[in-house]
């Protein structure tokens, strides 16, 4: 049986009600969706998993 992870969509736990300038990110075995959350059906960035651990690396 194979596992297919897929978080759907969660905003930042640092985003709060008031902030409006909030990320939406989506995690799944072919990696990971970045999104603006205003515009849910606009274009979503995509990372492959070792290109999403590099930007968090570089971020933090």
């Amino acid at each position: 049986m194979s596992t297919t992870r897929d978080t759907g969509w969660f905003t930042s736990t640092h985003s709060g009600a008031a902030d409006n300038d909030c990320v939406e990110v989506r995690l799944t075995d072919a990696g990971t969706r970045v999104r603006d959350s205003k515009d849910r059906h606009g274009p979503a960035l995509a990372f492959s998993p070792a290109a999403w651990t590099a930007l968090l690396r570089t971020t933090r």
